[in-house]
């Protein structure tokens, strides 16, 4: 996978990042879903397994960000 893939996908999570500092929290989870997709579609093209052990990094990462966004709903489960 390209390096301007992670570099997009590293930007990504930085603004996801930045709203939730700045209590933007519908715009934040707007903007993860959107990271989330891109991460999905590059794991659907990636073989390579250091592209796979990146693209699980990310994974942990936005889903450590939901859980920020959305307390109440890990708190449910």
């Amino acid at each position: 996978m390209e390096k301007s893939q992670f570099e997009e996908l590293k930007n990504g999570v930085q603004e996801i990042i930045d709203l939730i500092v700045a209590k933007h929290n519908k715009a934040a989870n707007n903007k993860l879903l959107e990271i989330s997709e891109k991460l999905d579609d590059f794991l659907d093209h990636s073989d390579e397994d250091e592209d796979l052990i990146e693209i699980s990094k990310y994974q942990v990462l936005l889903n450590q960000l939901f859980q920020k966004i959305n307390p109440e709903e890990v708190e449910g489960e």
